[in-house]
């Protein structure tokens, strides 16, 4: 009887500890994509947000009873030492009005005689003002193909949400910098 008790004892345990690393193993698959949910939703770690040309109109009302403040935006292009493009604004700085909508152009040229393509990845500094920071279009949403010395202008239209004027922590933040890295994406050849 007593042995029957302790292989049952075992059984369960070893029941709940399979559970348990399952559990841990699927937290592990999820955490990724909840991570970039989490960051898409709070601007953590200079996300910038998606928005709707619907969404540009409302900032661009609440804008207008803001008074008309201007934030000056630096510009960064990056490429991926594995990435023979390259990468860079037309313009390094602009000085936007906060609500309006904006155009940044970058040129991106593949240097190589093989068609390239590459991912952009992003941040925005500081990083609080990254769930300010509204992209309504982007290059960045999408995979990017190059042809051999092709060269390509890539638009982002964007724009600073006018909530950033009522929080404290954009006090004192006169510029900030959007910034790209472009990669080679994953499915291709070395």
């Amino acid at each position: 009887m007593a042995s029957q008790a302790i292989e049952y004892r075992n059984r369960r345990t070893a029941a709940i500890m399979a559970l348990v690393a399952a559990g841990m193993l699927a937290l592990g698959f999820a955490a990724v994509p909840l991570y970039r949910i989490f960051c898409q939703v709070t601007g953590f770690a200079g996300t910038t947000q998606r928005a709707t040309a619907a969404q540009a109109a409302t900032a661009a009302e609440m804008a207008r009873s803001a008074g008309g403040r201007e934030i000056s935006i630096r510009f960064d292009a990056n490429t991926a030492p594995d990435l023979a493009w390259k990468f860079k604004p037309l313009q390094v700085t602009d000085t936007v009005t906060i609500g309006q909508r904006d155009i940044a152009i970058f040129t991106a040229r593949n240097l190589s005689d093989k068609p390239l393509t590459g991912n952009a990845s992003f941040n925005v500094e500081p990083e609080q003002a990254g769930r300010y920071f509204n992209k309504i279009q982007c290059f960045c949403f999408t995979e990017q193909t190059l042809r051999p010395g092709q060269e390509v202008r890539m638009p982002v239209i964007y724009y600073i949400d006018p909530a950033a004027l009522n929080d404290p922590n954009m006090d004192g933040v006169e510029q900030i910098t959007l910034s790209y890295t472009f990669h080679k994406a994953v499915d291709q050849p070395s």
